[in-house]
């Protein structure tokens, strides 16, 4: 599979550890920044991998940041994404599952890597399982509902 990652400074040490733990499975990662941990802001960074996911560049992505929120906001702007803000590798699965989520929102701040590596294996080894949950989707976006 082909994912984007993007962090902010706080994300940068999980973004980091995801990229190697990814490659280290034999997936390509496209790492949209930031390069250091210097001070930047989430939404820079959230753009390029919600416009990667988007155009279908990259099968899925993963963001971070301090609370993971900022950076799944800005994912969550582009009408083809659908973010899921996770601390528990349960709540990854489930993202993916029920939601059909693209994209991937670590909270740094909150979880130790070990709990980073365990939402991210989740979260790519789970599968949309469609039915129910495809209907419930379909009206997410803005306009579709009743």
């Amino acid at each position: 599979m082909h994912f984007s990652l993007g962090s902010d400074h706080a994300g940068f040490k999980y973004k980091e550890l995801i990229k190697g733990h990814l490659m280290a499975l034999g997936h390509n990662v496209e790492d949209c920044g930031p390069f250091t941990e210097e001070s930047v802001d989430y939404a820079d960074f959230g753009h390029s991998v919600a416009k990667n996911v988007e155009n279908k560049h990259s099968d899925l992505g993963i963001v971070v940041c301090g609370s993971g929120n900022g950076i799944n906001m800005t994912v969550n702007k582009y009408q083809g994404i659908r973010g899921a803000l996770c601390w528990l590798p349960e709540l990854a699965s489930l993202a993916r599952q029920h939601n059909d989520a693209n994209v991937l929102a670590l909270p740094a701040r909150f979880i130790d890597a070990e709990t980073a590596v365990a939402c991210v294996d989740a979260f790519i080894g789970a599968h949309f399982e469609g039915g129910r949950h495809a209907v419930r989707i379909q009206k997410i976006p803005r306009g579709s509902s009743l």
